[in-house]
């Protein structure tokens, strides 16, 4: 995305950063929010549920999902993973709260604070999270210093493969849009993002690999319904770009249930590392 609008510019887009998610854009008291994160996990959960349990996660496994939003991910590894327990933290757990299960912990937290110290973990997630966070860069090794020796740091953000090359449409330009409005209003920045696997060795993790996943644009589909739910609670920080009116946003979304759709969707890269096991150690599980 040749300087993502996720990335810096020199128009004043700094100053504007103040507000984080869930605030300025995505407030979960807003209705339909938590059906909105549930349209993302129903397009991303099989794969990160595959790619966890190939890592290793299972019985015995303690495990933390940060930005845990409606718990998708946590209830999958206690139920499917069969893992030992889950502590899902996020800013604001009204949407983990509303469905408990046997071993599952719910945390509401900044993961930011110096003091957040909720122990060790085999498994520590985070999935679109730390594209988010103006300090995603100190995360990192933050997050890393939370797993347990043996264990594995799994982190998944979003990568938009096209959009800044691709003909503009309506779509890609509600697009880029987005991805300007984020910026400006939340801070989002995926222009890092592909960078995952260098930052995680540089963080100390070894055996570190990653993975893209792209699903598919088709009427109807999840992940379809999440880009227009998206942009249509998005609006205000869109509209705030210059880059679309209302009436461009509603063509994009009039799209995305076409058969004429013809796009390829922003994705999602999945990046890991290991912690060396402790001296004599067992790896986890």
């Amino acid at each position: 995305m040749n300087r993502h609008p996720g990335g810096e510019d020199s128009d004043g887009g700094e100053a504007r950063r103040g507000g984080h998610y869930g605030e300025a854009v995505f407030r979960p008291e807003q209705a339909g929010e938590d059906d909105r994160i549930d349209l993302g996990a129903l397009a991303y959960d099989d794969v990160t549920l595959s790619r966890l349990m190939a890592l290793g996660a299972g019985p015995g496994w303690r495990c933390l999902d940060m930005g845990a939003g409606t718990g998708s991910v946590a209830r999958l590894l206690l139920g499917r993973a069969g893992v030992t327990s889950v502590l899902a933290v996020d800013r604001d757990v009204r949407f983990l709260t509303a469905h408990p299960v046997p071993g599952l912990t719910t945390l509401e937290a900044d993961i930011t604070d110096p003091d957040f110290l909720p122990g060790r973990f085999q498994l520590v997630h985070a999935r679109f999270v730390l594209m988010h966070l103006r300090s995603w860069q100190q995360m990192i090794g933050r997050l890393g210093s939370l797993v347990a020796p043996g264990g594995v740091l799994v982190l998944s953000d979003a990568v938009d493969l096209t959009t800044a090359t691709a003909p503009t449409t309506p779509y890609t330009r509600v697009m880029r849009a987005m991805w300007r409005g984020l910026r400006d209003t939340i801070g989002t920045d995926i222009s890092w993002v592909p960078d995952y696997p260098r930052l995680l060795r540089a963080a100390g993790l070894t055996s570190v690999a990653a993975e893209i996943h792209v699903p598919p644009l088709l009427p109807g589909s999840a992940i379809s319904r999440f880009w227009a739910d998206t942009w249509d609670r998005a609006r205000e920080a869109m509209a705030a770009t210059g880059l679309v009116d209302d009436a461009t946003i509603d063509a994009a979304i009039r799209y995305l249930d076409s058969p004429d759709c013809a796009a390829l969707s922003p994705g999602m890269i999945t990046a890991w590392g290991m912690k060396a096991p402790g001296p004599g150690g067992p790896a986890p599980g």
